[in-house]
């Protein structure tokens, strides 16, 4: 529900409009009076005009009070203020019934007195001008209380989308550890159970241990499995198609990019094998997530992949020159940066991405101490 009864008035303004209302108020009473500061008129036209201070507050009690002044003295302002209020708030009833009892009250009071004779445009004219103005700034009140929540709502969802983002990025992350932990820990598995069938010769202890090691590894495995198994289901159909594979060779990928059309010229130094399964990963998803970026934003520009495997420091980088946007340039959630952003801090790493100056585009990640001993000679 929008909430437009806690907007109010500049404290200047409600000074300014009370100030004026008593002033007019007042002095009309004053004239009414014959010029007697302390007669019955001048009390009235102030209590009238204490009330538009207070009609906030005390609603029924001012609009009483003005209806009273405007019925015994033909005093209208302080009954023009309390009626904008109450349009304005939605209340329009109210103030019609406000305007009745007023009116018809006042019609058979002296002419000097008289709501029905005065100004040039006849009685009902300031009434319904102020009537008007009042639906118009309510209408208008709601209105930006309306886009005022939408824009509080179209705030929330980005963080949420941005957090469901990040959220999807780790159970990525996890799924991937997944498919290469358990093909390390079956190959693991199996050699121990073929060491352990021909164990006959060895010692009692090292058959005692190959078993423990077999036991061990599996164990592992099933465990690994219930932990980590079910973040390779989900309801998308696709989504298995979507995920970066086990230790799919980055060469490959980029072969799959010229073949999709893509102009892509590669450097790639160092070994893959010389930095861990998490790390390779993630220039995976660097360079797959730079190449679609490409392909969608700049249809056409040739792209240059840049990676250096560690040690010490393993550091991907993929500029595109400016190009033209595709009919897909459109489509995606847009929340792929971050969850790459996620990935990559969380390997300790850092992401840097934008614009890199003459149109184009630019994508590096740099992941620090990446560097450990070949798994052949671990």
């Amino acid at each position: 529900m929008l909430n437009v009864t806690n907007r109010k008035w500049p404290w200047w303004a409600e000074v300014l409009v009370v100030g004026v209302v008593g002033v007019l108020s007042v002095q009309e009473a004053y004239v009414q009076a014959g010029a007697d500061w302390l007669s019955l008129r001048v009390a009235l036209a102030a209590a009238a005009t204490a009330a538009v201070a207070l009609r906030a507050r005390y609603p029924v009690s001012a609009a009483a009070v003005t209806v009273a002044t405007a019925v015994v003295s033909g005093i209208a302002p302080p009954l023009l203020v309390v009626l904008f209020r109450s349009v304005r708030r939605g209340r329009l009833v109210p103030a019609l019934f406000c305007v009745a009892v007023a009116m018809i009250g006042n019609r058979f009071a002296d002419d000097h007195q008289n709501l029905w004779t005065m100004h040039l445009y006849g009685p009902f004219m300031p009434l319904a001008a102020v009537l008007a103005l009042g639906l118009w700034a309510g209408s208008h009140q709601r209105l930006v209380a309306a886009l005022d929540e939408q824009v509080e709502h179209l705030r929330v969802e980005r963080e949420l989308r941005a957090e469901q983002a990040r959220l999807g990025e780790r159970a990525r992350i996890a799924a991937e550890m997944h498919d290469v932990l358990a093909h390390r820990l079956t190959v693991l598995a199996l050699h121990a159970g073929a060491l352990q069938r021909r164990a006959t010769g060895l010692p009692e202890p090292v058959a005692e241990r190959l078993g423990l090691l077999r036991t061990t590894s599996t164990e592992a495995l099933a465990d690994l499995r219930d932990v980590l198994g079910a973040l390779r289901h989900t309801e998308e159909p696709d989504a298995a198609d979507r995920r970066v594979p086990g230790l799919r060779e980055l060469s490959e990928l980029l072969a799959e990019a010229r073949a999709a059309g893509q102009t892509v010229e590669a450097d790639i130094a160092g070994s893959s094998e010389s930095v861990p399964v998490s790390h390779r990963l993630a220039v995976h998803r660097v360079v797959q997530e730079a190449l679609t970026n490409a392909r969608k934003h700049a249809s056409g520009a040739p792209v240059r992949v840049t990676v250096r495997y560690g040690p010490p420091d393993s550091t991907v980088e993929v500029h595109n020159v400016a190009g033209t946007p595709s009919e897909a340039a459109g489509l995606g959630s847009g929340y792929g940066l971050v969850g790459l952003t996620e990935r990559v801090t969380a390997l300790g790493g850092r992401l840097e991405y934008g614009p890199s100056g003459n149109g184009g585009w630019r994508m590096a990640a740099t992941f620090p101490g990446t560097g450990r001993q070949a798994s052949g000679a671990a």
